[in-house]
């Protein structure tokens, strides 16, 4: 019998964090030839994230340009499948989450009649302009998808909801599995700054912003928000990898250059994101991996969006919605930092996102598509 041979499909850091591990579970298996092809959405960031894991993609379309727009991304993606696709004859392609590289390969998979898997399915704010372009996104490849591998059944119940009954599987989500690779006790950072930082002694808050909702007033507040947090408490430092976007270097630079215990630095590696959420002792994020990355590790997370497609960490307990507000912002991480009671709570609390088999269950579960093995049980949190 021949090997399945199954093509995994992403772009950017977050895709390729989550991804990178199915990967590796994929061509552990005896019947599966593992393919990877990258788009290189995000270049620099994507390749640091498959150093790690140490993956070498079978086809790179490297179509990161200066300044690309939604448009650039998704039609590059599209076209550059074509290749991709005819080079490589998968039966299965897979794709992640809610990127336009996501939107672009399972919409090239769908122009060549090949089924999709969709990791990461589910996720919902029902708002298509938050996030931005990912709410709809997502949406667009529930409409293609064949398989459903969605992290908890919250988002199985989003599916249902939209009349998708087949294909669906309840797996956890791959970065928890991800995470038993990276972290590490005895970790040293190549990022030397990290290396001197008081942990144990100050309380290190870890802060990413980066989403395109949140470009203008709403990241001007955050910044201001992060700033006074600073400026107000002696026995804190903030960390903050700033992403590559001019948008958001830009407005970094202008509120938080300067500022007394910011380290403003270049984006991290996955590993020493992962190691540096480990020893830190809060996280202020828009990021969606990092809602799940972080209480994983026993961190509380302040989210800086208005809303979240990843509720089950509010209603567990482990994530609260900060907003966009200044003062809000300030109130609620000041809570946190003084009062050791609420902390605890939040760090506390069970992550509802798995159990660090995900990369197992979705890879039986394409098996059984296939008539190659049993259905696998669903994840229970």
């Amino acid at each position: 019998m021949e090997k399945l041979r199954i093509m995994s499909v992403f772009g950017t850091r977050p895709e390729a964090i989550k991804m990178c591990p199915l990967v590796q579970e994929l061509a552990s298996r005896s019947e599966i030839e593992s393919l990877c092809c990258v788009t290189a959405q995000h270049r620099q960031m994507l390749d640091s994230v498959l150093e790690v894991f140490r993956l070498k993609p079978d086809y790179d379309l490297d179509i990161m340009t200066p300044r690309q727009t939604l448009s650039t991304i998704t039609s590059k993606c599209l076209l550059g499948m074509e290749g991709a696709i005819e080079a490589l004859r998968p039966d299965m392609i897979l794709v992640h989450g809610d990127t336009s590289t996501t939107f672009a390969g399972a919409l090239s998979a769908f122009y060549h009649q090949i089924p999709v898997g969709h990791v990461e399915a589910g996720l919902r704010t029902y708002d298509k302009y938050s996030p931005f372009p990912e709410e709809m996104n997502r949406k667009l490849v529930s409409a293609i998808a064949d398989l459903y591998f969605c992290p908890t059944v919250n988002n199985k119940k989003n599916l249902l909801r939209e009349d998708i009954t087949e294909g669906l599987f309840v797996t956890g989500n791959t970065v928890i599995d991800a995470l038993k690779t990276t972290v590490r006790q005895d970790y040293r950072f190549s990022t030397e700054a990290l290396n001197g930082l008081p942990y144990g002694e100050k309380k290190i808050i870890l802060v990413t912003c980066h989403r395109r909702e949140n470009y203008g007033e709403p990241m001007k507040q955050i910044m201001l928000a992060l700033r006074e947090i600073a400026e107000t408490h002696e026995d804190v430092e903030l960390v903050y990898p700033v992403h590559l976007s001019p948008v958001v270097r830009e407005s970094a630079d202008a509120y938080l250059r300067g500022a007394p215990r910011v380290h403003l630095i270049d984006p991290l590696s996955a590993d020493e994101m992962h190691n540096l959420m480990a020893r830190c002792c809060l996280v202020m994020t828009d990021s969606g991996g990092l809602q799940e990355e972080a209480p994983a590790l026993g961190k509380p997370v302040l989210v800086l969006r208005r809303e979240t497609e990843r509720p089950e960490a509010v209603e567990a307990g482990t994530v609260k919605l900060a907003g966009v507000d200044r003062e809000t912002i300030v109130s609620m991480a000041d809570r946190l930092i003084r009062d050791e009671d609420a902390y605890r709570e939040m760090a506390h609390a069970v992550n509802p996102y798995g159990d660090g088999h995900a990369c197992r269950r979705i890879t039986d579960a394409i098996l059984w598509h296939f008539g190659r093995g049993e259905r696998p049980a669903d994840y229970q949190a």
